[in-house]
């Protein structure tokens, strides 16, 4: 429970303490925006990082190698909020989060994750979710690398729900590089102990990245459960070891 009041009292002097904050990014947006990107990455990934030192969340990363060097789209399976800070951390990469438009609801917060080019997008509205897509594939385009979570919502019992397809069209928009990720254990430090937090082992494992532009047919139709099948064997090998 100390570990979960410690992390809340960061979060909230860090909300507060980061209003001057607000105004020196934008100022610096407006002079260049790639530095602002550069440089809210480093402030929100050093928040990050602090805030899994406090939680006693150790990350264990395998195929960083396979991360290119050019903007893609990074798919991966959702247990928990940890998921957010562990990735993020590792890539350690200009990107940013899908995240459902409740968040932007959130005082202080939706602010930063604008700031790191996250987008919000309204999944019972078919209309303003393309939007968002269509926004994310232009992100990729010029640069910016997003993560999405195509099942939608986070897994109550570890296991993965179908990947909504629809999810995957921003890369298919963009240059269509997609890199899977499978990340375990991040359900152990909060969700199942909540309210309090749990100190353990987070593992996040990166498969080689494939274009889905060069996928035969039919795969290229149902890339999100391509993609789903080959996190769910980086998933299988973790639980073997």
């Amino acid at each position: 429970m100390i570990r979960a009041i410690i992390v809340a009292i960061f979060l909230l002097f860090f909300f507060i303490l980061s209003i001057p904050l607000f105004l020196i990014e934008w100022i610096i947006g407006k002079i260049n925006i790639n530095a602002r990107h550069r440089s809210t990455r480093w402030i929100v990934a050093t928040a990050f990082k602090l805030i899994l030192f406090v939680a006693g969340v150790k990350i264990e990363v395998s195929g960083k190698e396979n991360i290119p060097d050019e903007p893609c789209l990074f798919v991966g399976n959702h247990n928990g909020i940890f998921d957010v800070f562990v990735s993020y951390v590792a890539i350690g990469k200009v990107m940013g989060f899908i995240s459902k438009k409740e968040i932007k609801k959130v005082p202080f917060l939706h602010l930063w994750m604008i700031f790191v080019n996250c987008l919000f997008i309204d999944r019972e509205n078919i209309k303003e979710g393309l939007k968002t897509i269509l926004q994310a594939a232009e992100n990729i385009k010029n640069g910016i690398s997003m993560f999405v979570f195509p099942e939608g919502t986070r897994s109550k019992d570890g296991k993965m729900i179908p990947f909504k397809e629809g999810s995957m069209k921003m890369a298919q928009r963009s240059n269509g590089i997609i890199v899977p990720v499978a990340i375990t254990g991040t359900a152990q430090i909060f969700e199942r102990q909540f309210p309090r937090m749990k100190s353990g082992k987070v593992t996040i494992d990166f498969a080689k990245p494939f274009n889905m532009n060069e996928l035969p047919k039919e795969e290229k139709k149902f890339v999100g459960a391509y993609t789903q099948n080959i996190i769910q064997e980086m998933l299988d090998k973790r639980e073997q070891v």
